[in-house]
């Protein structure tokens, strides 16, 4: 029999697994969250996973729908588009206050995750990589509620823009910007490290406006009415 743990570290362990399904595509978009079956996945009650899951609402990953209860969010590019926005507003922010406070073991341990970036073989492996890069440049700026604005924006984000960015750039030019980044990082100049966020952030999200004028195209010539990324 597992041990009981408290009410609140519950409801957070359900929520946190239920994430990382989420984000590393395991449970798709409109695949459904139904109380009763993660309830008993989690050897838990309803009370729980139904806080877990009204959490991972607030955060966008999971949506209710008439007749279907609670479902994995799916997005629009307009909705992706919007979070780029602001990913840019709090990164670049983030950035400016963290690179003074960074140290030597900050930058090994951005290069590290660079390293294991480089290496990975999956679009959810580099996907997973840029997502500890972003939160370990804004680590440094010691002012957790920013970070974690900036973790909710930049998962929400990773999960549907990866897959497009794949089919456009690659892994190799969004590395060579972060080497960039760190570089600049490294000689201390916080406004050229946010400078070359906000361009590498836009540009994920020209790629994306991108994909979706083509998809839209192509759905025209074959007669098709909707444009689907």
């Amino acid at each position: 029999m597992p041990s009981k743990k408290e009410p609140q570290a519950l409801h957070q362990e359900i929520r946190d697994q239920l994430r990382q399904d989420i984000l590393s595509g395991v449970l798709v978009a409109g695949t459904p969250l139904r109380q009763d079956a993660l309830a008993e996945r989690f050897n838990a009650s309803r009370i729980p996973v139904r806080e877990a899951l009204r959490q991972l609402e607030a955060e966008g990953l999971i949506a209710h729908q008439l007749n279907r209860g609670a479902v994995v969010a799916g997005m629009s590019v307009e909705q992706i588009c919007e979070l780029l926005d602001i990913r840019v507003a709090l990164e670049c922010h983030a950035a400016r206050l963290a690179v003074p406070n960074m140290v030597e073991r900050d930058f090994q341990a951005m290069e590290a995750i660079l390293k294991a970036y480089s290496a990975s073989k999956t679009i959810p492996e580099w996907a997973e990589h840029n997502r500890r890069f972003h939160l370990a440049l804004s680590a440094p700026a010691n002012n957790q509620r920013l970070v974690r604005l900036i973790e909710e924006f930049c998962l929400n984000t990773d999960r549907y823009t990866h897959v497009a960015m794949s089919r456009a750039t690659g892994k190799d030019k969004p590395q060579e910007d972060h080497h960039r980044i760190v570089e600049a990082a490294r000689a201390g100049d916080a406004d050229k490290v946010a400078a070359l966020l906000e361009v590498h952030i836009l540009d994920t999200k020209k790629e994306l406006m991108a994909s979706a004028r083509s998809g839209a195209i192509a759905s025209l010539t074959r007669g098709g009415t909707n444009a689907v990324l």
